[in-house]
């Protein structure tokens, strides 16, 4: 089914599939809802693809791609509408749904991550704290008690947490995943260096910084002319001398 906009038809966005926006895409999808926010916040009205691409450092063609998963089209010499724009692409990202955060491990990142107030700014309210530590539990971080994690399950599925983010070392986190699933919480973001085992109808995003931090040396050793660096063409007769 289509609806008739600005001279083009595009497909209503709870039309089009979900799986079928590459993983990459849905990325970036993000990068550009963040970007469009500030710049209505700038009373930024319309924005040009090249504006859009420019600003989430990519380039037009994989913008106008991206932007044809959530079925919008910009108008030609005018731009993309940002409020309007926004919404289709919060719509495909689920946004407009409710979500409670669950955090477990209130160790430095579980306690920045529970204070952190753009959370609950971009549609993610952190409901739930948990730990293991007895130091810990009833004491307030960010306004909210922190719960024992014997009694995940319970709060999860009183609260109704969507997403449970795990913050704990590495021998717990199978633990606490599999408390949080019990739960009934179905997204997990892992923050411990460890490959979790979920359900089918479980998404895990593993963030491992330390791997991040390896991959971002890659790039300094390449830009030093390390072993990360570009090889210089080699001669095949000269090699089979």
């Amino acid at each position: 089914m289509t609806v008739h906009e600005h001279g083009r038809y595009r497909a209503r966005v709870e039309d089009l599939p979900y799986r079928a926006v590459p993983e990459a895409a849905v990325g970036r999808l993000a990068v550009y809802l963040r970007v469009l926010t500030s710049m209505i916040e700038q009373g930024v009205t319309t924005m040009s693809s090249e504006e859009l691409a420019g600003a989430a450092g990519v380039n037009s063609a994989t913008l106008r791609k991206d932007l044809s998963y959530v079925g919008s089209y910009g108008t030609r010499g005018v731009g993309y509408d940002t409020a309007r724009l926004v919404e289709h692409i919060e719509q495909l990202l689920g946004l407009t749904r409710h979500h409670s955060v669950a955090v477990v491990g209130i160790g430095n990142l579980g306690h920045a991550l529970a204070n952190y107030g753009g959370f609950p700014d971009r549609g993610f309210p952190v409901t739930a704290l948990f730990d293991l530590d007895e130091d810990l539990i009833g004491i307030p971080v960010g306004g909210l008690p922190v719960d024992h994690v014997d009694s995940i399950p319970a709060v999860c599925a009183e609260r109704e947490v969507t997403i449970g983010v795990i913050c704990t070392p590495s021998a717990a986190a199978q633990w606490v995943c599999d408390l949080l699933v019990a739960g009934g919480v179905r997204c997990i973001l892992n923050f411990a260096p460890v490959v979790l085992q979920v359900p089918d109808d479980v998404e895990v995003r593993r963030v491992d910084l330390a791997v991040e931090l390896q991959i971002l040396s890659f790039y300094q050793a390449r830009r030093c002319g390390g072993p990360g660096s570009v090889a210089e063409p080699v001669d095949p007769i000269a090699v089979g001398r």
